[in-house]
């Protein structure tokens, strides 16, 4: 249980915030296939929802190796993030535009 002088907030109430966390990058990922800006913030709170799940778990058990392979995780995010954007921006340079549509234009 974190308790913080004003608020108490137990296991079972935190994964329930990390899996509404997680719903809205589903959501957003599946509402939104247009923006690829949106795609990426939605891929993000995937991922950040699978650390917050990892850590939470790895202090519930008492476990080290959880919060390494979070640390993991954010490695990866990183990674897709610098990705994404260095298409975004070739993307952009090309044909001023953000779409998801026009990325078959890159091919040649």
């Amino acid at each position: 249980m974190i308790s913080s002088g004003y608020f108490t907030l137990s296991f079972f109430s935190l994964l329930i915030i990390n899996f509404l966390l997680f719903l809205l990058g589903i959501g957003g990922l599946f509402a939104t296939r247009r923006n690829l800006i949106i795609i990426f913030i939605c891929i993000e709170l995937i991922l950040l929802s699978a650390f917050m799940n990892l850590n939470f778990f790895a202090v519930y058990i008492d476990d080290l190796v959880g919060v390494i392979f979070s640390l993991f995780i954010l490695g990866l995010a990183a990674a897709e993030s610098s990705i994404g954007l260095a298409l975004l921006v070739v993307n952009y340079r090309h044909k001023a535009i953000v779409s998801v549509d026009l990325f078959s234009t890159l091919k040649s």
